[in-house]
Parts: C-alpha cells; structure tokens; sequence
C-alpha cells in the first residue's frame, strides 16, 4: 500500500493544485460583484433633505456649484469633473467634531495623496466667518493639499441648499432662514456627480470603510 501511494504521489500534488485552482474560480465566479448604492434623496431620513426634494426617488445628482477656495480660487463643478471626490460641512471655530472630521480628512489625503482619480471639498457653514484668509489659515495649519483638497467658503444660501439638496448632510434650523446644523457625514460622490456613500466623520473604523469603498468605486468605473 505505501509502495502504491509513494508512486502515485506526483499525481496526487497535481490532483490538489488542480483542484484548487478550479474551486477558486468557481468561487469567483458565483461571488457576488461588490456594488455601492446610488442613494437618492427619498432614500435618507427627512430632517436631512431639503422639504422640496424628500420624494425624489431617481436621478438625484451633485448640483452646479460655484464656491471660492482656500487660495481665492473659483471652483466649480468642472474642478470636480471625471474624479470620485468626498464632500463634507464644518467650520473653522467649531470645537467639537469638526477637529475630528478634518484629522479624518488628512488621513483620507495621505491615504490617497498619489491618486488623482480621488479629490477632498470641504463647505464651510459659516461662510460670514470663515473668509478665504480665514479658511487658508485653517488649511495651512491642517496640512490641507491645495492641489487635493479644497476649503470653500461663498453665499450662504447656494451653502445652505448645497446641504440640504445635494449632498443631504445638514438639519434645517426651525424659524431661522438660510441656517443649518450640518452633520458629521462624509459624502461619497462618484464620477456621475451620484451619492454612493455616507459615512460617520468621527469614526476611524467609518473611515476604513470608506478607503474601502472608493476602491469599489474605482473598479466600477475601470470595468465600464
């Protein structure tokens, strides 16, 4: 018996490996392709959607924007065009999760600092404060990368519905026009100006899935 196995033993190794090899592709062949979702605004919780917009069920997209950044620059949507790029609210004097949210933001810029598929755009909610000198004293304190990641400030109504229709990442303020609370969500937008992701700002463990989550939406995009 052991004669008999010792000269088969060649062929039982390339038995195995061959086996394996042919598991492992129906494996991935029968596991399902990771997709993100395209949210839209019907799809989030009310008090984060402007009144006007609560029912939309299809077709939401990032609206035209026009916002100044921490160099004086205009930026547009065009600045945007053809990258995947996170989006978030805050503001410069806010001493509570807002430190959290930008250390959480220059982890995602070091993470991703040699890829230009991947852009950063913070919005500024107090927009009568945080001027453009005001937002480059932040950024260069930040270690924020001018080239990666834009701070801007501009009309607080454009702001505001940024917020509210948009990127649905701000409570409404009751009684008081054109003031918001914004959230602590980072904002995933893909190369179709589509939501595909929201994410807590203060978790690092919200921050690993997200890191995960542009990878997805990367190969999405290079399989198309």
């Amino acid at each position: 018996m052991l004669t008999f196995f010792k000269k088969y033993k060649f062929f039982g190794i390339v038995f195995l490996i061959i086996s394996i090899i042919i598991i492992t592709i129906i494996y991935s062949v029968m596991k399902p392709k990771e997709v993100l979702r395209v949210y839209q605004p019907a799809d989030v919780t009310a008090e984060l959607v402007d009144t006007t917009m609560q029912y939309v069920k299809k077709y939401h997209t990032i609206a035209d924007f026009s916002l100044l950044n921490q160099n004086g620059k205009t930026v547009t949507q065009d600045d945007y065009a053809d990258k995947i790029y996170v989006a978030d609210f805050f503001f410069t004097t806010c001493q509570t999760i807002c430190p959290i949210m930008t250390d959480h933001m220059v982890k995602i810029q070091e993470e991703l600092k040699d890829d230009d598929e991947i852009l950063l755009l913070s919005h500024t909610v107090t927009p009568e404060i945080d001027s453009v000198p005001q937002l480059k004293k932040y950024a260069v304190e930040k270690g924020v990368n001018d080239a990666k990641w834009n701070l801007v400030t501009g009309d607080k109504k454009e702001i505001y519905d940024l917020a509210r229709k948009s990127y649905l990442a701000a409570k409404d303020v009751p009684y008081e026009e054109y003031d918001l609370i914004h959230t602590e969500n980072f904002v995933l937008v893909d190369k179709k100006k589509r939501i595909r992701g929201f994410y807590d700002g203060t978790d690092p463990e919200a921050i690993e899935t997200l890191l995960h989550d542009i990878e997805v939406l990367k190969k999405e995009d290079s399989e198309k």
